[in-house]
C-alpha cells in the first residue's frame, strides 16, 4: 500500500518579531478587560492619582486610559513598545524584591501586536506633550498636560480569528468594570473615573479604605467586620487586614472576594483555602463568604513572576502563610460572637452581670423587667444568676456522660476531656448599662422553641437548639484543643503504595505527620507502612485519607483532614445533646443561655453554619403596624 511522500521537515529558524509579539499577547492580552488592566497598573507605578478609563463597545472598538503620572520621556517612548523593555527591574535582584505591580515589560508590546496603540506622554520638565503612533516609530509634538494617554483601537484587528473569540459587547464591557473595581479596591488614595461610550459609569473619589469599600460593595460592605493582624518584624513581617462578612452575609457565588498581596489582586489557592477553612464550620451549605483582604509581606517571600497575567502568586513558606491567615480569619469571626449592635456595629465585650430578686415560684413567671435589679460588687461565681440555675447547669453539666452511654465509636475521646462541662463566667464588673448584655433578657418562650428577648434596639428572637449547639460545641473544641492529639497504635500496619512525588512530600513533611500522629516507615521507595494513625481516623478509610493528607500538605503545606474529621465529631456530640425542641424553659434558663451566647465564640451561626439569633428593630416592628405612618 502507497503511504506518500513524508513531509518534509521544516529548517529551524527564528520567528518574526510581530509573530512573537502576538504569540506573547495571547497570553497576557485576552480580552479588553486584560489591556485595561496593564494600562491602570503602568498608571499607579507612575505615580498618578487621577485616572480616567474610556471605553466603546466593551473596550473592542476603543480603549483609552488618561493619568496625570510622571509621564515618558520622549526620547524613550519608542522604547516603551518594545518587547521587554521596562525601568522597573534591571537585575535578577530586582526581580526577586520586585514592588511595583507591571515589571515585564511586555504589556505595550503585546497591545501594539494585535491592536492599534497610540502613545501620548509628557514629563514635568518638557514644554510639551509628544504622541507616538506603533505604525510610525517616532514621536511627534502634541498637545497635552503632564501625564500618559494610551489609546487602544479595534483590538484584534490584527488577528481576527483571535477575536471572533470575544463576547457581546455588554459581557466584556462587565469584565472591565470588573477590572476597574479591583485596582480601585486597592488604590483608594487614586481617584477612578470610568465611562463607556460616552456615559460615566463610575466613579471613585480618592479616600481612605474604608470609604472605597463602601463604594465598590456598596450594600454589601455594611454586612463586613474590620479585621487587623501584624505578626513578627523586618523581613518576617506579615500583616492582614481589610474586611470580612458575616456569616449571615454569605452569597450563593464567589464574585464578592477579593485578596490583594502586597497590592496586587490576586486568585490564588492556598490563599482561598486557607480563608475557607476559617469559615469552614460558620457558613450553610455550599455558601461563599465576602471578604477584601490585603496581606503585606516580604516581596523577597513571595514570587509574582509565575503567570503571565501576574495573577497567581507562589509563597516560599506555603504552610506559615495559610496557617497566619486561617487563624487571624477565624479568631475575626470568633470575637464577633452573636452581639454586634445594630446602632453602632461593635461588638459587645465584658458584660455586667445581674442578680433576680425571686423568692418564690409564682415570682418566677413574672415578668423579668418588674424584678430584674443592678447589684455593685463582686460578679457571681454561678451563669451570673445567684439562684435557681440549677435547671440549665443540669442539661449542660453532663453533656459529656450521656456521650459515653449514647454515642459508639466516641467514648474514649469523651473520658479523655472532661473539661468540656460549663464553666462559671467570670467578667469584670462594668457601670450598669443595659448594652452590657446585648441579648438583652428574656420574655417568653414561643412554640417550645424560641426564644423571645428584648434588648434596646428592640426583640430578639433565638433559636435556642441552635444556640445552645455552638455553646456546647465551642466547649469540646476549647477542650480538646487543650489537649495532645491522641494517637491509635495499629496491630497491623497498614501498606500504602504512593507515587514518587508523595514520597517526597512525605521526607518533608516528616516533622508535620508526627505531629497529626502518624508513625510512617519507608519499605521501599514507593512503599510505606503506617503504624499509628490520629484516633480521629481509626475508623476512617486510611488510604483514602492518607492521599488527602499528603495533597493538602504539597497545595497548602496544612492539612485540614484531621480538624475536620475531629469537628464532625464534636458536631455530631454537640447536635445530639444540644437542649431540644419542644422543651419548656424558664426565664431563669433562658436568661442563663443568653448569657452563656454573649461569652460564646461565633455564636451566630450553629455548626451547621444556621443562624441561631436575629433582631428585630423598634423601626422594623413600627413599620408592621404602620406606627407613625
Amino acid at each position: 500500500m502507497e503511504t506518500g511522500n513524508p513531509q518534509s521537515t521544516r529548517a529551524i529558524q527564528l520567528l518574526p518579531d510581530l509573530l512573537i509579539s502576538q504569540i506573547a499577547a495571547g497570553e497576557v492580552i485576552e480580552r479588553p478587560a486584560a489591556v485595561v488592566k496593564e494600562l491602570l497598573e503602568n498608571a499607579i507605578d507612575a505615580g498618578a492619582t487621577k485616572i480616567e478609563i474610556r471605553l466603546e463597545n466593551g473596550g473592542i472598538k476603543r480603549i483609552a486610559i488618561t493619568d496625570n503620572g510622571s509621564g515618558i520621556p520622549h526620547d524613550q517612548m519608542p522604547l516603551a513598545l518594545a518587547r521587554h523593555a521596562t525601568s522597573k527591574i534591571a537585575s535578577l535582584y530586582d526581580l526577586e524584591h520586585v514592588t511595583t505591580l507591571g515589571f515585564r515589560g511586555e504589556a505595550l508590546a503585546s497591545i501594539a501586536a494585535v491592536a492599534d496603540l497610540t502613545l501620548r506622554s509628557r514629563t514635568a520638565d518638557e514644554p510639551h506633550a509628544w504622541e507616538l503612533s506603533d505604525s510610525s516609530g517616532t514621536p511627534v509634538p502634541a498637545s497635552g498636560t503632564q501625564g500618559t494617554t494610551v489609546e487602544v483601537h479595534e483590538l484584534y484587528a490584527n488577528t481576527p480569528a483571535r477575536r471572533k473569540f470575544l463576547k457581546s459587547e455588554q459581557t466584556e464591557y462587565g469584565h472591565c468594570a470588573e477590572a476597574v473595581e479591583r485596582i480601585a479596591l486597592a488604590n483608594p488614595g487614586i481617584q477612578f473615573t470610568l465611562f463607556h461610550n460616552g456615559r460615566a459609569t463610575a466613579r471613585y473619589l480618592a479616600d481612605n479604605l474604608f470609604q472605597r469599600g463602601k463604594e465598590v460593595l456598596k450594600d454589601i460592605f455594611e454586612t463586613t467586620i474590620p479585621i487587623n493582624l501584624e505578626l513578627g518584624e523586618g523581613n518576617d513581617r506579615l500583616a492582614l487586614n481589610g474586611f470580612i462578612g458575616l456569616p449571615t452575609a454569605s452569597r450563593s457565588r464567589g464574585d464578592m472576594q477579593y485578596f490583594y498581596v502586597n497590592g496586587r489582586f490576586t486568585r490564588d489557592r492556598l490563599l482561598g483555602h486557607a480563608v475557607r477553612a476559617a469559615y469552614e464550620d460558620v457558613l450553610h451549605g455550599n455558601r461563599f463568604p465576602v471578604y477584601i483582604l490585603y496581606l503585606d509581606i516580604d516581596p523577597a517571600k513571595v514570587d509574582v513572576n509565575v503567570h503571565p497575567s501576574k495573577i497567581e502568586v507562589r509563597f516560599r513558606d506555603n504552610r506559615s502563610i495559610h496557617q497566619f491567615i486561617q487563624q487571624a480569619v477565624s479568631r475575626t469571626l470568633a470575637q464577633t460572637m452573636a452581639a454586634v449592635t445594630p446602632e453602632t456595629g461593635e461588638v459587645s465585650a465584658n458584660p455586667n452581670y445581674l442578680t433576680e430578686d425571686i423568692d418564690s415560684e409564682t415570682n418566677r413567671s413574672s415578668s423579668p423587667s418588674c424584678s430584674l435589679k443592678w447589684r455593685k460588687g463582686p460578679p457571681p461565681t454561678s451563669l451570673r444568676f445567684e439562684q435557681k440555675t440549677e435547671p440549665y447547669g443540669m442539661f449542660v453539666q453532663n453533656i459529656l456522660k450521656q456521650v459515653d452511654e449514647e454515642i459508639d465509636g466516641q467514648t474514649a475521646m469523651a473520658r479523655q476531656y472532661p473539661d468540656a462541662s460549663v464553666k462559671p463566667v467570670q467578667h469584670d464588673t462594668l457601670p450598669p448599662s443595659e448594652e452590657a448584655f446585648p441579648l438583652g433578657f428574656a420574655l417568653a418562650q414561643l412554640h417550645d422553641i424560641y426564644i423571645l428577648a428584648q434588648n434596646r434596639q428592640g426583640l430578639v428572637l433565638v433559636d435556642m437548639h441552635a444556640a445552645h449547639e455552638r455553646i456546647v460545641y465551642e466547649q469540646l473544641k476549647t477542650a480538646l484543643d487543650n489537649k495532645q492529639v491522641a494517637t491509635q497504635s495499629l496491630l497491623i500496619p497498614i501498606s500504602l503504595k504512593i507515587s514518587n512525588s508523595e514520597a517526597g512530600i512525605i521526607q518533608e513533611n516528616e516533622a508535620v505527620l508526627k505531629e497529626l500522629g502518624f508513625d510512617i516507615s519507608l519499605l521501599t521507595p514507593t512503599n510505606i507502612a503506617i503504624r499509628s494513625v490520629p484516633a480521629l481516623l481509626k475508623q476512617t478509610d486510611m488510604t483514602e485519607a492518607f492521599h488527602q493528607i499528603l495533597q493538602d500538605l504539597d497545595a497548602f503545606g496544612a492539612s485540614k483532614v484531621t480538624e475536620e474529621k475531629r469537628n464532625e465529631q464534636l458536631a455530631t456530640i454537640a447536635c445530639h445533646h444540644a437542649v431540644r425542641a419542644n422543651r419548656s424553659l424558664t426565664i431563669i434558663e433562658m436568661n442563663a443561655l443568653l448569657r452563656q451566647m454573649e461569652q460564646t465564640e461565633r455564636a451566630g451561626q450553629c455548626n451547621h453554619g444556621r443562624p441561631t439569633w436575629t433582631q428585630l428593630t423598634m423601626a422594623e416592628l413600627d413599620a408592621l403596624f404602620m406606627r407613625g405612618q
